[in-house]
């Protein structure tokens, strides 16, 4: 079998620190108005963004991608299929709680921010399904079209009283550019972030071991937030409820 030299590479980058996706991700401030135009990736099943499933409630661990969206065999979902066929209500409650959660992704130019490149944006399924609202609503299309699509407004706020932050989008008056320098227009649309970098995805020995120390009774295990591929330190976990917003407890899955 040939010796596959890109994977050397990402690993040695890994070890090296490199390619961080601390420095990739991005997420509205709350308080604040953002402009950020979206941009789809390519050979994606002709949709725009990314759908990720990750399982997030398993103590120890702040998010792991759940290789059964993949096709590839996965322990945890193999538990809640047999939890499942058990058919009790504790049974019934254990697999909810461990079913994956689906998180988005979109790639954007933060505008003010362009120098710092593309950028990877996550966000739940109510700003999705306005993303996805958006493009079908024929008085603004394809969004992210290059030359013809439009920059969105991204708010993050939050009004006493709620536990969540709300995150609303809109779009920009009128069509415009990715950018003005042709050139760099190009360079950002063939420089995606590679999710395939930043998600590592477990084996099946290795999640199944997880799976069976939590089982086990032993979460005090591997915290490796199991998401991110470039973690050079470990996060203390913030307690449930100390989360100002719902992609904040989603970004610290990241860090």
């Amino acid at each position: 079998m040939a010796i596959d030299f890109d994977a050397i590479k990402r690993k040695l980058d890994r070890l090296s620190g490199n390619n961080s996706s601390r420095n990739t991700m991005w997420k509205p401030t709350e308080g604040e108005k953002h402009s950020v135009r979206l941009l789809s990736f390519p050979d994606n099943d002709g949709q725009p963004f990314k759908e990720l499933m990750f399982y997030y409630n398993i103590p120890g661990q702040r998010g792991l991608l759940a290789p059964s969206q993949f096709g590839k065999r996965d322990p945890i979902q193999e538990l809640i299929n047999k939890l499942r066929d058990e058919g009790t209500k504790e049974s019934y409650e254990m697999a909810k709680k461990l079913y994956p959660k689906m998180r988005v992704y979109a790639a954007c130019i933060v505008r003010g921010e362009e120098s710092e490149g593309v950028k990877l944006w996550g966000f739940g399924k109510t700003v999705y399904q306005k993303l996805l609202a958006l493009m079908l609503d024929e008085d603004y299309g394809d969004i992210t079209d290059p030359l013809e699509g439009r920059d969105i407004n991204v708010v993050c706020s939050k009004n006493p009283g709620q536990q969540w932050a709300m995150t609303e989008v809109t779009p920009r008056g009128k069509q415009t550019k990715l950018s003005k320098d042709a050139k760099q227009a190009k360079e950002w649309m063939t420089g995606l972030p590679d999710t395939d970098n930043i998600f590592q995805l477990k084996s099946y020995d290795e999640l199944s071991k997880i799976i069976n120390d939590w089982l086990a009774g032993d979460d005090e295990g591997d915290e490796d937030t199991g998401t991110e591929r470039n973690t050079s330190s470990k996060k203390e976990e913030k307690p449930k409820g100390e989360y100002s917003s719902l992609d904040d407890a989603f970004a610290d899955l990241m860090e």
